[in-house]
């Protein structure tokens, strides 16, 4: 047994500031993770690298055994006798650093009370690292440590995972999704990141990455050519290789984007100077499928509303005046938007914003009461900070429509859907009112729009959502109750501040009146009264009220007036027409 001093390095202090790259577990990671009694007798300068797994082994060759990036230990079994030559020593550390072993733990003792020099001197010829480990910490405690490491560093990364993919899907659903979403992927992974169309020109770029330390793409667009000729030209799934000296572009690798048949709509090309882990690997596979998804709807997704948009943007008297196989073009094209048949019928609804209703929104994740019918897929109103193309696809969700326009006050839908209660019920715990019209075909899809608009000023002063079939259509019928209410309230001030029984003779008298147009004899008769009596009753009324009755617009409002009696409190919603004394005299003021 051997017994020399030497310099150590302390096991903590190996490689501190090294970059800890996601997805799996590098030697200095573990090394730091190890307790303070293993000492770093030579540090190969290998400690970025990645560790696969710890395993012991007493053979004279074990490199049959083992995968590349293991921590191999031993507690010096082959170096007994003239094993511990230099020779065999030599050959066997050689050996080692061939199968590319991230590094040599020795065990002292049973064997050893100290790293024979032989085994020292090779793993520094070599440049393996070497590690001292004391019988106090045993193997089994160094394996632990490790596996508790890597369960560890696997849960880290599946949560860094699900935040970098949910970061990616509020990219795509911003103002410019492909930028946004190349912005979200070079943040998270070390690359540089550029967006070309199926011209070849560039769409987008992403260079907040770290790779090269660069803050812009270290590839020209000239220089790129070669390989996007190659990506625009395949077919099928692919990824295209290269490789430029320039920093940040030892590694550059292009992907293809293709539609639904395989025509290429256009490339995401990458470029770094280290490969990338599998976890980083996964989360440019994620971005790769979106970025695919997003030139698909643009260019081959979604092709019947633009199909539709444009026959009617070229064409806007088509309605009227195209041929019948026109207008079944037309009706096909509507019906795929909007998930339906030729035949079948759609109907306009409109939104109007919970503020405007006068609600206020229920923020996201706000929990409906038991018993409320909620609809799969409802989302919340537009908050503070919301794009408005994510508050346009969770409309089209929700109506199951592609048709769908992002109003002043709200939005605009055409859908097949009858709109139910337990839908109506679901928007309306989210704050919203809507205007739901009647169900028509295409051609009667302006008209039954303007008839919903019109009523978008009654949800806004009442805050109740409002079906269209369900409106009377006449002035008292599209005023509603509560501006009804509030008509009769302002209007009849004066009437109705008298005693109830001198109040409900004189709304009587006046709703006879109205009744007869203003004829005294009709009146009277109705009443019971003298004609006198009646004409004395009204010039009181338009006294008391400030009008001058003998105008059609003040005895219209006056009529209005009186059917919503019944919205004020303590006024029956039907007054007496005549005294019920008989005696053809109102009741006096007291």
């Amino acid at each position: 047994m051997h017994r020399r001093p030497r310099p150590v390095t302390p096991v903590a202090a190996v490689a501190a500031d090294d970059a800890e790259r996601l997805g799996f577990v590098t030697l200095a990671q573990f090394l730091r993770q190890l307790p303070p009694e293993l000492l770093v007798l030579h540090d190969g300068g290998n400690g970025a690298e990645r560790l696969r797994w710890v395993e012991p082994s007493e053979l004279e060759d074990p490199t049959p055994y083992l995968l590349d990036g293991e921590f191999l230990l031993t507690a010096g079994l082959p170096f007994l006798g003239g094993g511990g030559a230099e020779e065999p020593v030599d050959a066997y550390v050689q050996r080692l650093v061939g199968a590319r072993v991230s590094a040599l733990g020795f065990g002292l003792e049973p064997y050893f009370d100290a790293v024979p020099d032989t085994v020292v001197q090779a793993c520094r010829r070599h440049n393996l690292t070497l590690v001292a480990v004391p019988k106090t910490v045993p193997f089994a405690a160094v394996g632990l440590e490790f596996s508790q490491l890597l369960e560890s560093d696997n849960a880290t990364t599946f949560r860094q995972l699900a935040d970098t993919n949910r970061q990616l899907m509020r990219a795509v659903l911003s103002a410019r999704p492909e930028h946004e979403l190349l912005a979200a992927l070079v943040q998270r992974v070390p690359v540089w990141a550029v967006l070309v169309g199926a011209d070849g020109r560039v769409r987008a770029r992403g260079t907040a990455g770290a790779a090269g330390g660069t803050s812009a793409p270290g590839v020209d667009a000239a220089a790129l050519q070669p390989l996007l000729a190659r990506l625009l030209s395949g077919s099928g799934p692919r990824v295209e290789l290269d490789s430029f000296g320039t920093a940040g572009s030892a590694l550059v690798f292009g992907y293809p984007l293709r539609s639904t048949r395989d025509a290429n709509l256009g490339a995401l090309v990458l470029g770094t100077d280290a490969p990338l882990t599998p976890a980083q690997n996964s989360v440019v596979s994620t971005a790769v499928g979106l970025l695919e998804l997003l030139v698909r709807q643009r260019t081959s997704g979604s092709l019947a509303p633009s199909q539709l948009a444009t026959a009617l943007l070229l064409h806007p008297d088509s309605l009227v005046s195209g041929g019948t196989r026109h207008l079944n073009g037309l009706k096909d094209l509507l019906a795929q938007s909007v998930s339906s048949t030729r035949s079948g019928q759609q109907r306009v609804v409109l939104g109007i914003r919970p503020e405007a209703a006068g609600t206020p929104a229920a923020p996201a994740g706000t929990a409906v009461p038991a018993g409320t019918a909620v609809p799969a897929g409802t989302a919340a109103p537009r908050r503070a900070g919301d794009s408005p193309v994510r508050e346009l696809l969770e409309w089209r969700r929700m109506f199951d429509t592609k048709l769908v326009e992002i109003t002043d006050d709200g939005f605009a839908a055409i859908t097949r859907l009858k709109v139910d209660d337990a839908l109506l019920a679901g928007v309306e715990r989210l704050g919203w009112r809507l205007v739901i019209g009647s169900a028509t075909e295409l051609s009667g899809l302006r008209e039954a729009h303007q008839r919903a608009w019109s009523l978008r000023g009654r949800v806004a002063t009442t805050g109740r959502s409002v079906r269209v079939d369900d409106v009377t259509w006449s002035v008292a019928g599209l005023l509603g109750r509560e501006a009804g209410g509030m008509l009769a309230g302002r209007l009849l001030a004066p009437v109705l501040a008298l005693a109830p029984e001198r109040r409900d003779a004189l709304l009587g008298i006046l709703r006879a009146w109205l009744g007869e147009n203003g004829s005294w004899d009709a009146t009277a008769k109705t009443t019971g009264m003298h004609r006198n009596s009646v004409r004395r009753q009204i010039g009181l009324l338009a006294e008391l009220l400030e009008l001058d009755l003998n105008q059609a617009q003040a005895r219209a409002e006056l009529w209005i007036a009186l059917q919503y009696l019944d919205e004020l409190p303590g006024v029956p919603a039907e007054v007496p027409a005549a005294p019920e004394s008989g005696t053809g005299q109102l009741p006096q003021e007291r």
